[in-house]
């Protein structure tokens, strides 16, 4: 990760370019983000964020998520809406996925973007962990791993482990990563994708990243495991917020990278309720199948039937009904 001096300057010139070159069409609003009583879920796409190269750019990567934050607060500041999230004092989670390895993993640009506007939001480095399964899994993705004190900690379970106390919700029995006691806020930033028995895996199946035993919860397509480890108090209560990587995609034969299924959908969605944002994945990855003449997901016998359980009386994780999300797509014109 690079140091703080740099990183400011890439933060700057990345607002000075979208804000020279670009506007965000707020027109494309799908459903009022005004709407009181709805779970609000932004989507902001830049078709821009990997020029001039193939890999994102980080100044770019940058600016796309102040704009996703700035437009899910309707806040003019780019610090604002990280200072609702957290406050100075805590410590701060972020849960990646880099079981794929580096071609469909979260973006380490994503992740120093969050890193470094957290740090302006009055959070120390210190007091930042980013974090997933294996110091090995982090390392393939691009991570540079860290444990000295006064930076940005960055490692795997595997350097601390498990709670010896097994905790249960429903069919779920399972110990969480030392990790996740660690922390006062977490936030969850996955990558989303298609899976094998799931279906879809975006935010609500990252936390599989968090458990020892994720194996034992893929029955049944992963339902209700699922929705069952989200409803878990530990995991409930501090997930706060969603900053899901969309800039790769896959849409077939996953979990696992297979270029062949992956496409570049340049964009970030951001939002606090876990449920709609991995109900609105579910749709970016079925528009996907549909443009490419495959089979939807129920067709193919993986229904994400987890998302439903997690939104039913016996969760109320948050909303699958499309009706009660009030979604903003915006595209960098």
């Amino acid at each position: 990760m690079k140091n703080r001096r740099e990183f400011l300057k890439e933060m700057a010139a990345g607002a000075a370019i979208l804000g020279a070159e670009t506007k965000f069409t707020l027109g494309a609003v799908k459903t009022a983000a005004r709407s009181v009583g709805k779970s609000k879920v932004v989507i902001v796409c830049d078709e821009k964020v990997r020029t001039p190269g193939p890999t994102p750019d980080g100044q770019r990567v940058a600016a796309l998520l102040d704009h996703a934050m700035q437009t899910y607060a309707n806040s003019q500041n780019p610090v604002d809406p990280w200072k609702r999230l957290v406050r100075p004092g805590q410590v701060v989670g972020l849960k990646v996925n880099t079981i794929a390895g580096k071609g469909l993993s979260t973006h380490v640009s994503l992740v120093e973007a969050i890193c470094e506007r957290l740090q302006q939001a009055g959070i120390r480095a210190g007091d930042i962990i980013v974090w997933d399964r294996t110091n090995h899994e982090l390392a393939r993705a691009g991570y540079t791993l860290s444990t000295a004190p006064g930076g940005v900690r960055c490692f795997g379970t595997d350097s601390v482990g498990y709670e010896d106390t097994q905790l249960s919700f429903g069919r779920v029995k399972t110990q969480l990563s030392k990790i996740v006691n660690q922390c006062d806020v977490i936030i969850n930033v996955p990558i989303l994708k298609n899976h094998n028995l799931a279906g879809v895996t975006f935010a609500m199946k990252n936390m599989y990243g968090v458990i020892k035993n994720p194996n034992a919860q893929h029955g049944g397509g992963c339902n209700p495991y699922v929705a069952d480890l989200n409803a878990v108090p530990e995991i409930r209560n501090k997930v706060r917020f969603v900053v899901g990587d969309v800039m790769t995609s896959q849409y077939e034969d996953g979990p696992g990278f297979n270029p062949a299924y992956t496409w570049n959908y340049n964009g970030l969605m951001v939002g606090e309720d876990r449920v709609a944002i991995d109900y609105t994945g579910w749709q970016i990855i079925k528009r996907k199948r549909a443009e490419m003449g495959m089979q939807t997901l129920e067709q193919a016998g993986t229904p994400p039937l987890y998302i439903a359980t997690a939104a039913d009386t016996g969760h109320r994780l948050g909303s699958n009904d499309p009706g009660q999300i009030a979604l903003i797509e915006t595209t960098v014109a």
